[in-house]
């Protein structure tokens, strides 16, 4: 299926986006919750892209490349906007997006706050992630993306972190509103002294920096009970709840227990 080509052309942003063919694939959202522990409440919303029948996002991001690389990632920002909107999703939302698809951070940051404008949605109240795994090609322009972002009001995270390219050499040059822990550090945490050590490092540097932490990929009680005990209050996962395809998830009042 292929986006109606009027909404791409009305994407601004630099030439990079202007000048794309129409993306020839369609594709939607799930959003899952993150949630406030200490205060038994959802924070936030990941936005995750999906196939238009919910498809893995692996299926949808296999059809990016780098002629199309740029109006993708300004046509997730909008329509992740635009599902938040409709839901009526009145905690944040977070964004993921791709660094080495941003061209010029002013231009590429309007789409987003235009959509926030036009769907009525708080631009206080988006996040926006960077997987920090992703191979950077430019450590300093990501910076100054994140620069640019905190700029325009938006809040900013890092995404998987303690698993990729970056790590703390990126923490020392910018410090984002969230930092959330890759799932393979989480993964059962409570038995394994090695991942304790590390987790227990990055909790203490995010205290001293500011930082909130986040830790993914929640799916057990005593995953959850370590880290509440590590002074974590921000959690996602399965063990709160899954995606929900164009759907609000729901969290289980047990999960809090």
């Amino acid at each position: 299926m292929t986006l109606i080509s009027e909404n791409s052309k009305k994407i601004p942003g630099c030439n990079r986006c202007r000048d794309s063919e129409p993306l020839n694939f369609d594709f939607s959202y799930a959003y899952q919750p993150i949630v406030d522990f200490r205060n038994r409440k959802i924070f936030a919303h990941e936005a995750l892209v999906r196939g238009i029948n919910g498809e893995s996002a692996a299926s949808v991001l296999a059809l990016v490349n780098d002629d199309n690389r740029y109006l993708f990632d300004q046509t997730c920002r909008v329509k992740a906007v635009a599902g938040a909107a409709k839901l009526r999703i009145p905690e944040f939302l977070s964004i993921n997006f791709m660094p080495n698809a941003v061209y010029e951070p002013g231009a590429c940051i309007r789409s987003t706050f235009e959509a926030a404008q036009r769907y009525n949605f708080p631009k206080e109240k988006i996040i926006f992630e960077v997987v920090e795994g992703e191979n950077i090609a430019d450590r300093p322009h990501l910076v100054n993306i994140f620069e640019e972002y905190r700029r325009f009001g938006f809040k900013t995270a890092i995404d998987d972190f303690g698993a990729g390219y970056a790590g703390l050499n990126l923490l020392s040059e910018f410090q984002p509103d969230i930092i959330k822990i890759d799932m393979d550090l989480v993964r059962d945490i409570n038995a394994s002294k090695s991942k304790q050590a590390i987790v227990e490092g990055i909790i203490h540097i995010c205290q001293k920096l500011g930082i909130k932490v986040l830790a993914e990929g929640i799916e057990t009680k005593a995953e959850r009970d370590f880290l509440v005990d590590c002074g974590v209050c921000y959690f996602q996962g399965y063990f709160f709840c899954k995606p929900a395809f164009e759907a609000v998830g729901k969290i289980d009042p047990a999960a809090f227990l």
